[in-house]
């Protein structure tokens, strides 16, 4: 399989290039943001940036309402002692804007934002992922899309069709630009990873997490770690993030566990008799690292045995289809989560 670097042009061109495929935008079905017509709800799409930029990430910011979005407000309003109501109300936003950050920021294009090792088409089947180099980014557009914690279509619609793409071009987009980019203390791949995905540096320390299936969240909690029947949610709550926890073929391991070790961009051992939706026959393979491999950019490793936390190829799906047992963030929430924890925190599964 060929890996294609795709060059500068039009972001509703490589939107339609997009697997699965996106709806091509056409030049004058386009509505400015904020107007009637657009996808995008203004104070919608700011709150989602001020909850990510807190810490408490609705998934893909989109300008759409969904579960997730009412989900990381509780989250955020539980953090700052505001009744848990889940609705956008005064309160809310006079602590959300205490961050002092518009929605959108204009960004003039740089290597960081659109360059890299592409690969179009991603085989679906594992056995031709294996002879690919890298399971990159499929183009320009998908890199910065996950870059600014949002989608191609997403971009197209607040800067429309017709604009384009390539170092030295600007685009409108949203403002998830970290304050520090200092990643003291992280290794040389951690660092590259949280630069790329816009994480800031300055991150909260947490001492345990807790992730409640009925919920589909995972919490950052700073304090000391509950026991079997201690209450989870007796320290702070310092972070939440949207997650996928598995399925009725795998389910969530419930009960105490530790998370011991932090791999980058590894490489994805396929064994079929893994996977309950894959037939027994197939050989094992070795797939290569990348942003749309299986686990994504990281997989933080659990004490129980084949489980771990990682990323994912398909950041807005998270909280939507299931996975094969373990727990699964957008690539930018588990790269945070692994600048927020220390290697062997504590980690309790509850339903």
């Amino acid at each position: 399989m060929p890996i294609t670097l795709l060059v500068a042009g039009s972001i509703a061109t490589l939107a339609a290039a997009q697997q699965p495929p996106q709806e091509k935008a056409k030049s004058g079905d386009w509505v400015a943001p904020g107007a009637p017509g657009s996808p995008i709800d203004g104070t919608l799409f700011h709150a989602q940036v001020l909850l990510d930029v807190a810490g408490f990430t609705p998934g893909v910011l989109d300008g759409r309402e969904g579960s997730s979005f009412k989900e990381a407000v509780q989250g955020f309003q539980e953090s700052r002692g505001l009744p848990k109501s889940g609705e956008l109300d005064a309160a809310t936003r006079r602590a959300l804007l205490d961050q002092n950050r518009q929605s959108t920021v204009m960004v003039k294009l740089t290597a960081d934002d659109v360059e890299g090792r592409f690969a179009y088409p991603i085989p679906k089947k594992y056995e031709q992922q294996a002879k690919l180099p890298f399971l990159g980014y499929r183009n320009m557009l998908e890199k910065l899309a996950e870059r600014y914690h949002t989608t191609p279509a997403t971009i197209v619609a607040l800067n429309g069709p017709d604009a384009k793409i390539g170092v030295g071009q600007t685009l409108r987009l949203p403002n998830v630009v970290p304050a520090s980019r200092d990643y003291a203390g992280a290794n040389e791949k951690q660092q590259m990873l949280l630069n790329l995905l816009n994480v800031d540096g300055r991150q909260p320390s947490g001492d345990y997490i807790v992730v409640d299936k009925s919920e589909g969240l995972l919490k950052v909690y700073q304090g000391d770690a509950p026991g079997e029947d201690g209450d989870t949610a007796a320290g702070k709550l310092v972070a939440q993030f949207p997650v996928t926890t598995g399925s009725g073929h795998d389910p969530l391991p419930l009960g105490s566990w530790k998370v011991t070790t932090y791999s980058f961009l590894p490489p994805f051992n396929f064994q079929p008799d893994l996977f309950w939706d894959v037939s027994d026959d197939k050989a094992e393979q070795r797939l290569p690292p990348g942003p749309n491999g299986p686990v994504g950019v990281a997989w933080l490793d659990l004490t129980k045995e084949h489980y771990g936390i990682h990323g994912t190829s398909e950041p807005q799906t998270i909280g939507k289809t299931e996975s094969h047992g373990c727990l699964r963030l957008t690539n930018w929430d588990v790269v945070r989560l692994s600048r927020m924890m220390k290697p062997g925190f504590a980690a309790r599964f509850v339903a």
